[in-house]
């Protein structure tokens, strides 16, 4: 599942990733990879559902969860109107 092109609001700071993993492991589309610092590997699978900036103690990355698809899924299940993204 991907959302569209070039749209995320992702932000990685590599300077002031540390390594430990976290994002790759809470991340539920692997937008993340670790091999020393972690790297995006698929930034466009990103659903900005804010999990790998929650998790991440060291500020190394930012999303502005809640304006994405993740957001949009949400809503529809609770409105029980159509997804806008899907």
């Amino acid at each position: 599942m991907k959302y569209i092109d070039n749209v995320v609001s992702l932000c990685f700071d590599e300077s002031k990733c540390t390594g430990c993993g976290m994002c790759a492991e809470v991340c539920p589309h692997n937008v993340f990879k670790v091999d020393g610092v972690a790297e995006i590997i698929n930034r466009n699978g990103c659903i900005e559902c804010g999990a790998c900036a929650k998790n991440c103690q060291f500020g190394a990355i930012k999303v502005c969860s809640g304006v994405g698809c993740a957001y949009a899924m949400i809503k529809s299940k609770v409105t029980g109107k159509e997804c806008s993204c899907c």
